[in-house]
């Protein structure tokens, strides 16, 4: 499937290979990318906050250690896709602003800068330099 996306006044053709694998493969310019869309039962799927890493060989990678569960209802940001964590960029208690990085994902030798999709305070941070994260995993939980 192709399509045309503008961004920032720009038009780019994008070729979709399959919209429902996961992650959904997508070509601009001849080069390949992984998106993980977040799927909501109301709207199209939309995806992730996250720099998409450009696709390569897929390579095997240890399970993670199993983490603790996070309340329901938590305002939370999760992995957008599975790796590394490289670098946390703020502290429990730090205001944060909408698209302020907040912490380094590295997945397939790829650094993916995790960012605010809202405003607020740094409530918790789930992870620490050097765990390995799932797909979906909470990263950061915060307040407002």
């Amino acid at each position: 499937m192709k399509i045309k996306v503008e961004i920032q006044e720009k038009i780019y053709e994008v070729t979709i290979q399959d919209i429902h694998a996961r992650p959904v493969i997508a070509e601009v310019d001849g080069v390949q990318y992984q998106l993980w869309p977040e799927e909501k039962a109301d709207t199209l799927p939309v995806a992730s906050a996250v720099q998409s890493a450009p696709v390569a060989a897929p390579a095997a990678e240890p399970a993670p250690a199993p983490r603790k569960a996070v309340a329901a209802g938590a305002n939370t940001l999760n992995a957008p896709l599975p790796g590394t964590i490289v670098a946390i960029n703020v502290r429990e208690g730090e205001s944060v602003e909408e698209g302020q990085e907040l912490l380094t994902l590295e997945a397939m030798k790829m650094k993916n800068e995790i960012r605010a999709d809202r405003a607020g305070v740094v409530a918790r941070i789930h992870v620490s330099e050097g765990d390995l994260v799932k797909h979906g995993e909470a990263l950061i939980s915060w307040q407002g």
